[in-house]
């Protein structure tokens, strides 16, 4: 039976929430974050819940350090049976004002993060047969204005999981990939760009969703449960990406028209 789980990330916000979901099945966790404090908390509120396991400090940024947690696992717990690949940063900014240094902080982080996760423990999944779940964004397939290296570094961790899932088959290791859209977290914490519009712009999105990431979590584990590779966890995500499916002209002209909203209402510097 599956029953051991690293998630990077874990210190908050959808990390948490997910290992907490977990927990309440009796699962064993390997909790990695940048601020190890963050995910001893995580690692505390777990044990209340029924899991267990241990935290270690972890730059995604640095496959070395994910490498050496892959090593933890398995000789720690022996192994592990799904990975989370969550660690993620935020950004926005109109694309001529976004600077390479822009792009290659969020790029290192949100797309190559992901790929050094895959790369680090896919030998240990191989062997347990079990399963790796990519936390992308509605971003991935939606490209929304103002975000343009957000949307880049998504997409390609959607892509990334596409790749994974015909090549791992054969292998008898599930991809799963989540494209949720804006919920009540603290993503903005780690909020970067050249604009502060559009920080403010993104929080009052986080504040005003409807669904909160213990419902996302919830989520993840039901699509996960059934085996579902592309996990919506939004209603009015998955009707968003219906309607690009059905007719992407029209979102295109929708995308457009909130591009002029939204630099009608930043201040002139």
């Amino acid at each position: 039976m599956l029953k051991r789980m690293m998630i990077t990330g874990a210190g908050s916000g959808l990390g948490r929430e997910l290992a907490l979901r977990w927990a309440r099945e009796g699962w064993q966790l390997a909790l990695a974050d940048l601020h190890e404090d963050t995910a001893r908390e995580t690692l505390r509120q777990v044990r209340e819940a029924g899991g267990d396991g241990f935290t270690q400090q972890c730059d995604v940024r640095d496959y070395s350090q994910l490498t050496a947690l892959a090593q933890r696992c398995e000789a720690q717990l022996g192994g592990i049976d799904v990975v989370v690949n969550n660690a993620g940063v935020a950004s926005g900014g109109f694309f001529g004002e976004l600077s390479l240094e822009d792009w290659d902080w969020q790029l290192s982080i949100n797309l190559m993060g992901v790929v050094k996760g895959c790369k680090a423990f896919l030998p240990l999944l191989e062997r347990s047969q079990g399963r790796l779940i990519n936390i992308a964004s509605m971003a991935a397939l939606m490209q929304g204005p103002g975000m343009s290296n957000y949307n880049v570094a998504k997409a390609g961790v959607l892509a990334l999981s596409e790749s994974l899932l015909v090549e791992l088959r054969p292998l008898h290791v599930a991809v799963h990939v989540v494209c949720p859209s804006f919920f009540q977290t603290n993503l903005l914490d780690s909020f970067r760009g050249p604009d502060p519009a559009m920080k403010a712009q993104v929080g009052k999105l986080l504040d005003s969703s409807p669904i909160s990431a213990a419902e996302v979590a919830e989520a993840i584990y039901a699509g996960v449960e059934a085996g579902t590779f592309l996990i919506l966890p939004h209603e009015a995500g998955r009707a968003a990406w219906q309607l690009k499916c059905q007719n992407p002209e029209r979102l295109y002209e929708e995308m457009s028209d909130m591009a002029v909203k939204m630099r009608a209402k930043r201040v002139p510097r």
